[in-house]
């Protein structure tokens, strides 16, 4: 398995740079941090007495990954689930905070384990999990990367704002289907026609 650090790299890597798109829940964004994480953090990076988007430009590569490791991984910790899907859920979290864990909660609840749907890595999910990945080592990732994909349509099917992250403009796989797809086997990711069959209803 890769280091946490370079899963985290990647994170930062797959986010991209600064953006302020006004459909996008979490405003100024650089690197994946919101203005709203670095208001939380105290991260006054230009020194002025305000945090505001100044400071999510100026923010670095390296505090990026250190804040993804110290918050979105350490924090809930993430190190108690199975290796096979720290990663999706990782990447998950920096995109969706605790809506990752309860994706992964219900997931294991649809498996008939008995689990509370509250976002937290507690023990009776990190033991869930555990005995999850035990039975199935190889489909676990799998299974949570689809219902990952299926959260990001369910978020398309009920705001229409926010169908461009799911569909592109020429109608192909937007950068959150894309993106957890990157952490599904080939075999279970979706055809254009596939896709484009799922997101008909939206016009």
């Amino acid at each position: 398995m890769l280091s946490v650090r370079k899963i985290a790299e990647e994170i930062v890597a797959r986010e991209g740079g600064y953006v302020n798109d006004p459909d996008d829940p979490g405003g100024a964004t650089n690197m994946g941090v919101t203005l709203a994480t670095m208001r939380r953090l105290g991260l006054d990076l230009d020194g002025d007495g305000r945090i505001t988007q100044s400071d999510v430009r100026k923010l670095t590569r390296k505090d990026a990954v250190d804040i993804f490791l110290r918050h979105y991984f350490e924090g809930p910790k993430l190190a108690k689930l199975p290796e096979a899907i720290q990663a999706s859920v990782f990447d998950m979290y920096v995109n969706s905070g605790a809506n990752a864990v309860k994706i992964l909660q219900r997931l294991l609840r649809d498996m008939g384990l008995s689990v509370a749907v509250d976002g937290i890595v507690g023990p009776q999910t990190a033991e869930a999990a555990a005995l999850a990945a035990a039975r199935a080592p190889e489909h676990l990732a799998d299974a949570y990367g689809i219902a990952r994909r299926n959260y990001y349509y369910s978020l398309g099917d009920r705001r229409p704002s926010l169908r461009k992250f799911a569909r592109r403009r020429s109608g192909g796989k937007g950068g959150w289907i894309t993106r957890a797809e990157n952490f599904i086997s080939p075999r279970f990711w979706l055809s254009e026609t596939e896709h484009s069959a799922r997101v008909a209803s939206w016009g």
